[in-house]
């Protein structure tokens, strides 16, 4: 017989998905037996899979031996991540992150130790903030993502309440996120609303856009500002109304005006003259706008945060690592 005590960071969650983290080796046809047959109880009573932990709740458990960890680990896969970060701000509860392009925000088949959330990890380690042993099913986690080769503030949490608020506020469109991006041509329209529709092809990690509704097709929205221009390039803030795949770089390609440097959308012949080896698109402003309750978060609402050092951008106005296609020149 065991017993587990429920901490802040277990709190708030199912017992079935609590005990899926804790235990993975443990098949789910198993754990529900244990809980059916009151092999798991909660507070010495009887549970139910949809039963909600709360702190200080006590887990009291008759199963194998074999389904904890006989000797605690002496090394985690994260401490080979370095500790590499750019902190745009942190607290107590929060960090957002300026991922610089190149970087994985998770591992892939590929790079399977270094990537953004192993870095967090690491940092926190390090700074003894977190540490898996305290831990029944908590690890500081990222609440958005960025595609590797775009750079952007990404948002870390450092305990499951705020993961669990940033996770609802983001679904719920109440934070903005602003990115800039550089693009091909000038824009008829300085400003503007665009609303289409976006089919993902899985297979090719691609995605189409029609200006009609298509099967399996979602709507989205973006909304651009033109911030400077010459006779090759656009300078352009844009607003996410929508997150779906690609959706800037399909979206803005779909007008006639594809990023610099996105060959999957803007083709190798027009991009290889520029140089440029990632697309020009960085998720540069951050601003936090609850409606509804944000709990231990509620301080940030209303505070904007900003990266100053974009590669392609100086001061509002376009700017080219290799200046010959400034607009100086």
């Amino acid at each position: 017989m065991r017993t587990i005590e429920i901490g802040r960071n277990d709190a708030g969650q199912r017992l079935d998905k609590f005990l899926s983290k804790r235990f993975k080796t443990m098949p789910k046809s198993l754990m529900y037996k244990y809980i059916r047959t009151k092999y798991i109880k909660l507070n010495g009573k009887r549970c139910d899979i949809s039963s909600q932990l709360c702190q200080g709740d006590i887990l009291t458990l008759y199963i194998k031996d074999e389904f904890f960890e006989k000797e605690p680990k002496q090394s985690y896969d994260f401490e080979k991540a370095p500790t590499d970060l750019n902190i745009l701000y942190e607290d107590e509860n929060i960090i957002l992150l300026d991922k610089k392009p190149g970087i994985l925000v998770h591992q892939d088949e590929s790079y399977h130790f270094d990537s953004l959330v192993s870095r967090l990890q690491h940092y926190l380690y390090k700074k003894g903030e977190y540490n898996p042993k305290d831990e029944n099913s908590f690890s500081p986690a990222l609440a958005n993502r960025i595609d590797r080769n775009t750079g952007g503030i990404v948002i870390g949490a450092k305990n499951a309440e705020s993961l669990r608020i940033l996770n609802e506020k983001i679904k719920n469109r109440e934070i903005k996120k602003f990115y800039l991006c550089l693009v091909f041509g000038k824009l008829k329209r300085k400003s503007a609303l665009l609303q289409d529709y976006l089919v993902k092809d899985e297979k090719k990690n691609k995605v189409t856009i029609f200006r009609n509704e298509m099967p399996n097709s979602k709507i989205i929205k973006t909304k651009y500002t033109v911030l400077d221009e010459n006779e090759k390039f656009s300078l352009l803030e844009v607003e996410l109304l929508t997150g779906r795949t690609h959706q800037i770089r399909a979206h803005l390609a779909s007008i006639g005006n594809p990023l610099c440097g996105d060959v999957k959308y803007g083709g190798e012949k027009r991009n290889k003259p520029i140089g440029l080896k990632r697309q020009a698109l960085y998720s540069y402003k951050l601003k936090f706008d609850f409606e509804g309750d944000s709990g231990i978060l509620s301080y940030l609402n209303g505070r904007e945060f900003e990266v100053k050092d974009v590669w392609f951008e100086r001061d509002g106005k376009i700017y080219f690592p290799n200046k010959r296609n400034n607009k100086s020149n």
